[in-house]
């Protein structure tokens, strides 16, 4: 390869310089250089000769040879060269020909550029000798100028400036042309003396207008375009853009819009406009109106006389005491679940030692399943469903191709410069890093004792892949000195392959010189340098793959310490190796565990504390200690929360038995779900247990259990039954991630509610015997006999052990709630402002949706002083090129020649829509297509090494292949193989070497891009290789990963082929072309069954409608806090709306059962400020309000603010801040939203079967005034 850049040196073989002026004579007929004077020195090319004598006519021989390379034009006429040249001349242009022999245009051009400047008869009026030495009695010419009109120069440039060269995915013209952007370039790096692999001498291409030199003109030639009419010089699409067809408009992806706003947003905040100018319209007519009445109704009491009588009063009066707000009404479904429950509850307190040693022995039994315990790390089998077409793609391409190749990458970055990064290179600096690579190959891995050299990847068998700019110097910077380095660096840049490493193939400087918008194009000034070490993959488990790790153990620490040496240079070093992030990911969740059993034993504390202290308070305890520590409950706290414990461990121990891993979600996020869902029902049976022990005191503790269950397990059972319902949708998710979370939380749910109404009131039943029995709590053995708990005062007769209550026993919560904020939530003008506040707040988090992005940065996926964070970072901000993605045919029989025509672009009868040609065509939209560079072809270059004009490449038997064959290799492919032969050159070709010789060998480009059956002589798969534009953000992957499949989708369509994109990261992106929609069905459908069974349970359409748009409203909540936070939707999140629905579910229930079945004694008291609905919400708050608001609020803060001081990101963003914002939410529409919505539009309640009517008397009677009228229970209206 290196020998084409000689090529140039045919300028070199035309005449001698024979004396002073060199070139004496301009005029038509006569040469300036012919023949040959020897080399320049012993590894250099011979120079020209000068003479200015007269064209001769050609010996036959050379005249046929000289026909033969430059064409028919060349058939008369005298010449200006001799066979030597002609020689020199066809072994130079077959090199140039391997990579520009597809575009015959730019083909034709730069032969008869070179034909023309060798052997035109007219030379000398074009080629002037400028300079020249002795040699042996002649001048050999040592610089020369060459007219060529700015015309020609321009279409020859513009001919070539797009044709690829395949087998490395570039243009051609960075072989050719040093990778110039312009005809000015080009010209000027086929004259420049780089001897030996370039010119031997100096070729000056001056302005032919400006030419100094009297009788000179540029030859006249017409140089072809490559869209020319005569189809014999006609490019492809691939090599030439002006005659590719229009692709069909891209599928235009941009939402919805009204002006800047998307039209979800416009929508939303229009509805609620239209909304409040309504309301204000209507109670503005309200109001007018009722003024209008009062006045009307004040003319007609002065015009009667309206004073009541006694026996009115009295009627009214009676009216009114027989008023109350509990419908008479019993549910007959409920009626059933209460009785059920009455009778579990019964079988539970009467037999609790059997009950509790039935539920340990089963917990222990589901409990023994941990064995086969497992957690799932890899994040291929977390993210992507092995059903899915990704995950099957990715099988067909690591089974077909081999894995992905194992990819160590470091970016060494200068960040002295205050605000911006400073250039990075320096002669000290190279001199470091090239040491520094030395010592990474030397490395050894600590296991096996592998070095690089046994690990790395060699396409030519010879040379690791790393890919540095230290390559650009041979790694020996002492080879340059201090003032030459940026000149090497600025030339390998230009023209890699003039700077080829030891495996052999260009190294593309986006690869290895970080960019920025600071960076001004001078390679010596760029901010980064990035070297990739390349290293070949192996299935999983394999001894090979053993061998990599081991080493890239190695290559951390060095790299570790590297970066210490970088800092002390004033540098910054960042870096990656293949088992980082997995690494890192581990170390994460290491740090957050202990946070997060920080926050769960936090939880777990003021569980046991609030729930022990129900009915106590501070100034109780050091009024009456005795009787304090007899009635304290922390034990049974202590229960509930092994319970919580109990739960999850049957759980897994029962999914892990059948298979089910364990991931990092289900162990961070099972026990939030639990205690958030398990505490609350605590609270409310022991809440509930302590008004029955009061309204019961007399009653067998059998029977106060019984009436507890009867009346809070319906409650239990419809807030436990939405939540595992909703749960276990997400198990019908392909995604392993959500559908395992789904399942474990189910089971777990599932499990704790069936503990809690068995176990847990088991040992509510043996706690209050102990209570009773005048024994202390957590030691059950003392009695403490001068507790002297009591039913009433000294003068009642009563039991001789009686629960002791008295209104000071209220906790303050529920003085607070009975008193002042029940009342005040339930006014008139409140409640209005509390609805349209709520509604407003709603509007906006819907407006905010759209601006909810999708994706999980991986800095956030890690702790914060991890090593991958600026190396993230760096990715983002300095690398100029994005990933390979491969263009794969499956079974696909491409020994058939309309199949190959479906796939080539080079050849005239290719299909116009064939795959190679709709890459390139997106190629040229890479804002849309996310392509950046041409596509390896293999079969186009396939069928170019075929060319037997190519005499160095297909060779059989000594013979150049296909020579003298019928019918002949042409362009339009009816020379081409089909069936066996195909498969039989296909072999060749793949076990051909690529050299300066032939650059279009397989071996090394090829080898691992197609597999060949040569049994059944077809190509079962390919693949077709392209790049990704950068991608500096999840946007830019996500969107890159969608028109990969839509590009890939209109190859299939338009050919009728199988054709699928693949890339290594497209299988962590998988999950997000249908995550909106997945996100969208799990939560509709978790909500709609919550709606059916809030409707059967509570038997109430519009209770259930009240509840579920509650739920929606936090969902939405939680979502615009997302999109205010920049929380980005992924599966992470998808876990936490789901557990949204879960827990607002278990924050409205219980309130809006409290609504329908309100208890007559609570509803009677509500009658003194409140009537129908208003009063049965004023009972559900006062009811089960502070069960709420302490049972599952403040748990959860408390757990969720624990969080805050997690080191890792991804804790702080997705479950600190969503958790936050949930409990948020949650409590204030469940305790201010719900109760008024019910108040306005909640269902006809329905009679509760386990009030008996009698607990107001039975408490007015014993003088308990705990729920009696007092002073606060004013008749005010508010």
């Amino acid at each position: 390869m290196r020998g084409l850049w000689r090529l140039t040196a045919v300028v070199a073989l035309a005449s001698q310089v024979l004396g002073t002026p060199f070139t004496e004579r301009h005029e038509t007929g006569r040469c300036s250089i012919r023949g040959n004077c020897g080399g320049g020195g012993l590894f250099s090319p011979s120079l020209p000769c000068s003479d200015n004598g007269l064209a001769k006519e050609p010996q036959s021989k050379l005249r046929s040879k000289l026909v033969e390379i430059c064409g028919p034009k060349w058939s008369t006429g005298p010449v200006c060269c001799d066979e030597d040249q002609i020689q020199t001349l066809s072994e130079n242009l077959d090199r140039a020909k391997s990579f520009i022999s597809t575009c015959p245009a730019c083909k034709d051009n730069f032969f008869n550029l070179f034909c023309t400047f060798t052997c035109s008869p007219d030379q000398s009026l074009f080629v002037n000798v400028t300079h020249a030495e002795n040699f042996e009695g002649n001048l050999r010419v040592t610089q020369l100028d060459h007219l060529v009109s700015t015309d020609y120069a321009s279409s020859f440039f513009e001919s070539c400036k797009n044709v690829k060269f395949g087998p490395t995915n570039t243009n051609a013209i960075d072989f050719i042309g040093g990778g110039s952007k312009n005809y000015n370039e080009l010209l000027k790096f086929l004259g420049k003396k780089n001897p030996p692999f370039g010119s031997p001498f100096q070729m000056n291409f001056p302005v032919p207008e400006e030419y100094p030199e009297k009788g000179m003109m540029p030859p006249l030639m017409i140089a072809k375009k490559c869209n020319d009419e005569d189809q014999n010089f006609r490019c492809a699409c691939v090599d030439c853009p002006a005659v590719c067809p229009l692709l069909t408009k891209a599928p235009d992806t941009n939402s919805c819009h009204i002006g800047r706003l998307p039209c979800l947003s416009f929508s939303a905040i229009f509805i609620y406009s239209i909304l409040v100018i309504i309301s204000i319209i209507a109670v503005s007519s309200h109001i007018i109106w009722g003024k209008h009445t009062q006045k009307r109704a004040e003319r007609l009491r002065l015009l009667q006389d309206t004073t009541p009588s006694d026996d009115e009063d009295e009627d009214d009066m009676l009216h009114n005491r027989e008023i109350c707000n509990c419908p008479p009404k019993t549910y007959w479904l409920n009626s059933i679940c209460d009785d059920a429950f009455s009778r579990l509850g019964y079988t539970a307190a009467t037999f609790p030692g059997i009950t509790l040693l039935l539920s340990v022995t089963i917990i222990c039994i589901l409990s023994i399943g941990w064995v086969r315990f497992e957690v799932e790390r890899d994040p291929t089998k977390l993210w992507v469903s092995p059903k899915s077409v990704a995950a099957q793609e990715k099988q067909f391409f690591d089974e077909n191709f081999g894995p992905f190749y194992r990819v160590e990458q470091a970016f060494l970055a200068n960040d002295t410069y205050s605000g911006v990064s400073g250039p990075v290179l320096s002669y000290e600096t190279l001199e470091w890093w090239i040491d520094a690579e030395k010592r990474i190959s030397e490395l050894q891995g600590p296991e096996t004792g592998s070095t690089l050299d046994d690990v790395c990847f060699k396409p030519t068998g010879k040379g690791c892949v790393v890919q540095s700019v230290t390559a650009y110097f041979g790694k020996n910077i002492k080879a340059w000195k201090p003032s030459t380095w940026k000149g090497r660096l600025q030339e390998c840049v230009n023209s890699p392959v003039s700077c080829l490493p030891e495996f052999g193939q260009p190294i593309d400087p986006k690869l290895i010189l970080g960019r920025n918008k600071f960076y001004n194009n001078n390679p010596s000034d760029a901010p980064a340098i990035i070297t990739t070490w390349v290293l070949t993959n192996y299935p999983e488990g394999s001894q090979n793959i053993k061998r990599s790790i081991d080493w890239e153990v190695s290559m951390r620490s060095m790299l570790l310490s590297l970066q210490k040496e970088a800092s002390s240079r004033g540098l910054r070093l960042s870096f990656s190796t293949e088992t980082s992030l997995e690494q890192e990911l581990n170390k994460s969740t290491n740090t957050d565990s202990r946070i997060i059993i920080l926050s769960y034993i936090v939880m777990f504390i003021y569980v046991s504390l609030a729930l022990g202290s129900t009915n106590l308070s501070l100034r109780s305890f050091f009024k009456t200690p005795a009787s304090s520590l007899v009635e304290m409950k922390f034990t049974l706290g202590v229960v509930g929360i092994a319970i919580v414990l109990m739960s999850m461990s049957a759980s897994i121990g029962l999914f892990s038995v059948m298979g089910i891993k364990v991931t990092l979600i289900i162990a961070e996020v099972i026990p939030f779900i639990v205690l958030a869902v398990g505490v609350d029902n605590i609270f409310l049976i022991v809440h509930e247990f302590e008004r029955v022990n009061i309204s019961h005191a007399d009653a067998p503790i059998e029977d106060r259990i019984a009436k507890t269950l009867g009346r809070i397990g319906p409650s239990i059972l419809l807030s436990v039954l939405n939540e595992t319902i909703a749960f276990s949708l997400g198990s019908f998710v392909g995604m392993p991630a959500v559908k395992n979370f789904a399942i474990y939380a189910t089971g777990a749910v599932l499990i704790n509610a069936i503990l809690q109404v068995t176990m847990f009131v088991s040992v509510l039943s043996m706690n209050q015997r102990r209570i009773e029995d005048n024994r202390a709590d957590c030691f059950p053995c003392i009695q403490i006999k001068s507790a002297g708990v009591q039913l009433g005062d000294d003068n009642n007769d009563t039991p001789l052990h009686a629960y002791h209550f008295d209104s000071q026993n209220e906790s303050m919560l529920q003085q607070f709630i009975r008193r002042i904020y029940a009342p005040a939530v339930l006014g008139k003008k409140t409640k209005l402002a509390i609805v349209f506040g709520f509604l407003g707040l709603f509007t906006a988090s819907i407006s905010l949706v759209p601006e909810v992005s999708l994706g999980l940065d991986q800095r956030y996926a890690v702790p914060d002083d991890s090593y991958l964070v600026p190396y993230f970072t760096d990715v983002y901000q300095y690398l100029e090129s994005g990933p390979p993605v491969y263009f794969v045919t499956r079974s696909l029989n491409i020994t058939q020649r309309s199949h190959q025509q479906q796939l080539c672009s080079r050849f005239t009868t290719c299909k116009s829509q064939s795959l190679t040609n709709i890459l390139e065509q997106e190629r040229k939209r890479p804002n849309i297509s996310y392509i950046s560079s041409t596509t390896a072809s293999w079969i186009d270059d396939f069928f170019r090494w075929l060319d037997p004009s190519l005499q160095s490449c297909c060779v059989e038997s000594g013979k150049t292949c296909f020579e003298g064959r019928q019918p002949p290799w042409n362009i339009t492919l009816s020379g081409m193989p089909e069936g066996d032969e195909f498969t039989h050159y296909l072999n060749k070709w793949i076990d051909a070497p690529s050299n300066e010789d032939c650059p279009l060998g397989g071996k090394a480009p090829y080898s691992k891009s197609l597999v060949v059956d040569t049994k059944d002589n077809t190509i079962p798969a390919s693949h077709f290789r392209t790049s990704h534009t950068p991608l500096r953000s999840q946007n830019d992957y996500i969107s890159a990963y969608a028109s990969a499949r839509r590009i890939s989708q209109t190859i299939s369509i338009l050919n009728q082929i199988e054709v699928f994109p693949y890339s290594v990261f497209y299988i962590f992106f998988d999950q997000y072309t249908t995550i909106v929609r997945l996100s969208v069905t799990l939560l509709g459908s978790a909500l709609v069954l919550i709606f059916l069974i809030s409707s059967i349970l509570l038997g109430s359409l519009q209770t259930a409608f009240v509840v579920t748009f509650t739920v929606i409203m936090i969902v939405v909540d939680v979502i615009g806090t997302m999109a205010l936070f920049k929380i980005s939707l992924n599966a992470v999140s998808l876990v936490n709306l789901i557990i949204c629905v879960g827990i607002g579910v278990e924050f409205c229930s219980h309130i809006a059962r409290s609504f329908m079945f309100p208890s007559r004694s609570m509803a009677e008291r509500a009658q003194n400020k409140f009537s129908g609905r208003d009063a049965r919400a004023w009972t559900a708050l006062v009811g089960v309000g502070s069960s709420v608001f302490s049972g599952i609020t403040v748990t959860k803060l408390l757990g969720v603010v624990v969080l805050a001081f997690t080191r890792s990101k991804i804790f702080d963003i997705y479950y600190f801040r969503i958790w936050l914002a949930l409990v948020i939410f949650a409590a204030i529409h469940a305790l201010v939203f719900l109760p008024v919505a019910l108040s306005f539009i909640g269902g006809a309640g329905y009679g509760d079967p386990q009030t008996d009517g009698g607990l107001e008397e039975d408490l007015a009677n014993r003088r308990y005034r705990a729920f009696l009228p007092d002073v606060d229970d004013s008749d005010d209206e508010n």
